[in-house]
């Protein structure tokens, strides 16, 4: 029991710096409209064969492979992985309504289950399951304009909400998600950071601006980082609209 509550104790304290197993090629997923499946390749990089099972849900981090109503179809749902191999992972649309002006986001879930340890070492050892997600972009054949124009297209502006607080306003008039990884106001040569986040087609995003104390003037612009359909940072910069 000593023994086991000293695992348990560090499994706690180093969980955060604990990696995954298996590694799943890319960031993310475009699923193009007029293709039959998508291939996603994932890789055990660890010593040991893991159990991986794979779902989508639209977006609850709380989703089982039993809940999920997400339009897709994964083959094969369940694999065992060995050391330093891979499986290819099938993504089919099962043809269920979707908005077809604009793009819809899902999300992969691959869960790395570890094998069963011997019973003769199971009193010594604290076995973790991993979870990996990444965001799978639907996306309909014809759209106007390009999901890397789109990055540059959004729209800016610094509000004040109903208490008082400063926010930037982004509003991405595209067809296309646009998710961010560095967010900056810049005014007056002083910089103030927002928590980045992923702009919806034709929607209006809200950042706060915790550090910005007094509504700029003119001439602020809006420096940001944004990931593009292979997994790439994009650098961005516009000017505020009046």
């Amino acid at each position: 029991m000593y023994a086991r509550c000293l695992a348990l104790m560090a499994g706690l304290l180093c969980c955060s710096q604990a990696m995954s197993s298996v590694v799943i090629t890319g960031t993310r997923v475009v699923y193009p409209a007029d293709k039959k499946e998508v291939t996603v390749k994932i890789n055990n990089e660890g010593a040991n064969p893991v159990l991986v099972q794979s779902w989508i849900d639209q977006g609850d981090s709380f989703s089982t492979p039993s809940n999920s109503s997400a339009p897709f179809v994964i083959s094969p749902p369940v694999s065992r992985v060995d050391p330093g191999k891979g499986q290819s992972l099938r993504l089919m649309f099962t043809g269920a309504p979707l908005a077809d002006n604009k793009e819809s986001v899902f999300w992969l879930n691959v869960l790395e289950i570890p094998a069963k340890v011997a019973a003769s070492e199971e009193q010594n050892v604290l076995q973790m399951a991993f979870r990996s997600r990444i965001k799978v972009f639907y996306r309909p054949s014809k759209l106007p304009g390009s999901s890397a124009a789109a990055i540059d297209a959004v729209q800016w502006k610094v509000l004040a909400d109903k208490n008082g607080a400063y926010v930037l306003q982004a509003f991405n008039p595209t067809a296309f998600y646009v998710s961010q990884s560095e967010l900056t106001l810049i005014a007056a040569g002083v910089k103030t950071s927002s928590e980045p986040g992923m702009i919806a087609p034709g929607e209006t995003h809200l950042f706060p601006l915790p550090g910005l104390k007094t509504m700029p003037s003119s001439g602020v612009e809006v420096e940001y980082s944004a990931i593009n359909d292979y997994g790439a940072i994009v650098q961005a910069r516009k000017a505020l609209q009046p």
